[in-house]
């Protein structure tokens, strides 16, 4: 397995994460992603040990905290291999403090978190959400705390625009915090957003991206197909519509790409897709999932090959959209003058 340094830290990380959000189904929203219990959850941590992703994916919403509490568990043992990354902001109970990034929620949260995963320690602890109502030098200092009380090793964030990450690092910087060395996003070659502000101040603030979602929220693992229904198996039944949106079209062209490319080099639709991914600027480690070792085992083959820049070529050009202002009005009047504006395909 590949390791990658994780941004300006100097840790390395594996190209590929194992994201814990199938461990649980403590409720309906995830239980359609899965219902992996202490057991099931022993062996796939294993078998990405074995294959040598040692880094694992969590946060404490996911099935209301169990996602955290099966994972501690599963890595009883192990810690010392491994390294685990959860995350705090979202509503974890009914009060009005019990959400945000405040101060008093995110020492809760995360001493909530540390005792869910039975460890004295997160290698890296981050921001859920941006939260506009709490002052960043309140969410920031609290992070400094975490940090050098060693509850926490690094800090990151995920689900930011452009100008969050850019105030939360000049704040971090400017008072000698601790900064974010990690941004966790959202992307896929259905939905390429990231490129447009994400990826330009990744390159330039050298922020390692880690990737969620990398099959499109479902829908790029092989099972649909222009003209035909949706499997019947699929979590998008339950799931379509609280995530982000493709037009039919659009999507049919990529899994079109995906299935010339998948019958050339003989790997399956969701191993070309994240490998498209690894070989993107600024991408330190695609988070994958798995309901079960058939899966994850096919997701682990995504690694240690590449496609070749003719497949990347295709690949970029079926995925293609129209950029929003003012980044198509950058890219179109002066390019040259704008390296840091990353080309959509």
């Amino acid at each position: 397995m590949e390791f990658r340094q994780l941004g300006l830290s100097g840790l390395k990380v594996p190209a590929l994460t194992f994201g814990t959000g199938t461990f649980g189904g403590g409720n309906e929203l995830f239980k359609a992603w899965g219902s992996t219990d202490v057991d099931e959850a022993r062996g796939l941590v294993d078998i990405c040990l074995d294959a040598g992703v040692n880094m694992f994916d969590t946060a404490d919403i996911y099935s209301d905290g169990l996602s955290e509490q099966i994972l501690g568990k599963a890595i009883e043992g192990k810690r010392d291999r491994l390294l685990i990354a959860t995350k705090a902001s979202f509503p974890t109970g009914d009060g009005p403090n019990d959400l945000g990034n405040s101060r008093f929620h995110l020492i809760r949260a995360c001493e909530a978190s540390l005792k869910r995963l039975n460890t004295d320690y997160i290698d890296l602890y981050q921001l859920h959400g941006f939260d506009a109502l709490t002052p960043i030098e309140e969410t920031l200092s609290t992070l400094d705390e975490l940090v050098r009380s060693g509850k926490v090793r690094y800090v990151g964030c995920s689900n930011f625009s452009g100008w969050h990450l850019m105030k939360s690092l000049d704040v971090s910087r400017r008072y000698g915090w601790p900064p974010f060395v990690a941004h966790q996003a959202y992307y896929s070659l259905v939905g390429r957003d990231y490129e447009w502000e994400l990826m330009p101040v990744a390159v330039d603030q050298r922020i390692g991206t880690l990737v969620w979602s990398p099959l499109g929220w479902g829908r790029l693992t092989g099972k649909i197909r222009r003209g035909q229904p949706l499997p019947e198996t699929s979590r998008l039944h339950k799931t379509a519509d609280l995530g982000p949106q493709v037009p039919e079209e659009h999507l049919y062209k990529v899994v079109d790409a995906l299935d010339e490319i998948a019958n050339e080099t003989g790997k399956t639709v969701p191993q070309i897709a994240l490998n498209w991914l690894l070989q993107r600027p600024t991408i330190c480690s695609v988070i994958i999932g798995a309901r079960n070792e058939q899966q994850l085992r096919q997701n682990l083959g995504a690694a240690d090959w590449n496609l070749s820049a003719e497949q990347i070529t295709r690949l970029d050009a079926a995925s293609k959209v129209q950029m929003p202002y003012p980044y198509w009005h950058q890219q179109s009047a002066a390019p040259t003058r704008n390296p840091a504006v990353i080309p959509n395909g």
